[in-house]
């Protein structure tokens, strides 16, 4: 078997390595949110600037 190393100690790798990734990960679906959130105001007001029938021609 393999030893286990144990996860509580206070500078241990694997919790900061947890933190860091965790720390990534919020940041990461944040940014993807505030994306979505200004394409869809960005294409909302271009649908409310443009007329809904084409101007007519003779």
């Amino acid at each position: 078997m393999t030893k286990k190393l144990p996860s509580s100690l206070p500078g241990s790798l694997g919790g900061k390595a947890a933190m860091a990734g965790a720390a990534i990960g919020s940041a990461a679906v944040a940014a993807a949110l505030l994306y979505a959130s200004k394409r869809r105001e960005k294409k909302e007001s271009e649908n409310r600037d443009r007329p809904l029938d084409p101007p007519e021609t003779d």
